[in-house]
């Protein structure tokens, strides 16, 4: 029996994100409970992973504690993440628009419920635009990963902590309910040791050591006063944002190559429009999938591309529309983008996608 072969078990996605958290190396988790991602805190609370690595895990008072307690590990070179859902990830954005700020490395996962407000503690992947396009004040973008299996929640987690660090960024899993809850059989990454004071010193040469700047050549913060430095800074980020959209651009495509009509769409909603290519190809219409894997940075170049060869692009989000938006900007008039989606935790069918690509399109 193979070691992976070992490794394969049966949990739902907020597990895996728990298990596979612990089993990266992450020094530190500090989030508050709220549904549907509850489960993360509570497995690591279950696991005690305080008493095998040293992993320090920590309910703190609120989600604007939660965050702020990751700009402070991460600002001491750890490797640190929260978890949330919708209105939580809300009460956070000025952290992390501090942590883009000041260049710290950190995880955010974000288990999205339905809105606006208190909302419903059903599915939902209304917050595109808040992650997508920072939620948070001032020109910053992330890079954002979006799973559509409890394996992606595992091993996206590893997958995050690699992005925040090479590129010293807050980087976010936007995961919807649905694949939080569900379970599914998961491959759980192989240990990583939790790096020693030595290696943190020798490879995050930036992190503070909580002294004065007089003291502290990498005394830490977000606030710059002179406009000429300010303007410096955001400049340095722009350029990293671009060095993320050129190499890190992830998507699948699902029988896209013959394809006339195509459907976009992620987390659940590529799950259910994978059914609906099938449930299409055997009426005969020549459908197919491009699921985006990173929202940002955006495939934006291949569907471009693709818009060459098809008829349309239909947009399935269950949410009112965002990243509709994103698909049309990359077709550019080219080719009709409809839209369908659903809200208030309300999953479509892959037999009412289908309907709404024949009534839009056909």
């Amino acid at each position: 029996m193979t070691k992976h072969s070992e490794e394969i078990t049966l949990m739902k996605g907020n597990e895996a994100v728990a298990h596979a958290a612990v089993r990266c190396g992450c020094d530190g988790y500090f989030g508050y409970p709220i549904t549907p991602q509850s489960e993360i805190l509570e497995t690591l609370m279950e696991i005690e992973p305080w008493k095998t690595t040293g992993m320090v895990v920590l309910q703190a008072e609120s989600e604007v504690a939660s965050i702020n307690m990751v700009y402070g590990g991460a600002g001491c070179g750890k490797k640190v993440m929260t978890t949330s859902s919708s209105p939580g990830v809300s009460l956070m954005q000025e952290g992390v628009s501090y942590m883009a700020g000041a260049e710290l490395p950190g995880v955010i996962v974000n288990v999205m419920r339905g809105g606006p407000g208190l909302g419903t503690i059903q599915p939902s992947q209304a917050d595109y635009f808040q992650a997508v396009k920072g939620g948070g004040h001032g020109d910053y973008r992330m890079p954002v990963l979006a799973p559509a299996s409890v394996q992606e929640m595992a091993d996206f987690t590893v997958l995050a902590f690699d992005l925040a660090f090479k590129y010293l960024t807050p980087t976010m899993i936007l995961a919807d309910g649905i694949i939080g809850q569900m379970m599914e059989k998961v491959i759980l990454p192989p240990f990583r040791p939790r790096r020693t004071e030595d290696e943190i010193r020798e490879q995050c040469p930036w992190a503070t050591l909580g002294k004065t700047p007089e003291r502290d050549p990498n005394y830490i913060s977000s606030l710059e006063l002179r406009s000429e430095e300010m303007e410096k800074i955001n400049l340095r980020l722009q350029a990293r944002y671009r060095e993320i959209e050129k190499h890190e651009v992830r998507y699948e495509e699902i029988q896209c190559d013959d394809a006339e009509y195509i459907f976009v769409a992620f987390g659940t909603m590529a799950r259910v429009c994978q059914k609906a290519v099938e449930l299409a190809r055997a009426e005969g219409i020549k459908a197919g999938l491009l699921r985006p894997v990173t929202l940002f940075p955006y495939p934006t170049q291949r569907v471009s591309v693709l818009a060459q060869t098809v008829k349309g692009f239909l947009s399935v989000e269950m949410s009112a529309g965002q990243m509709v938006e994103d698909v049309r900007l990359a077709v550019s008039g080219t080719v009709p983008v409809e839209f369908y989606g659903r809200m208030g935790g309300i999953v479509p069918s892959p037999s009412e996608v289908l309907n709404a690509l024949k009534t839009k399109f056909l």
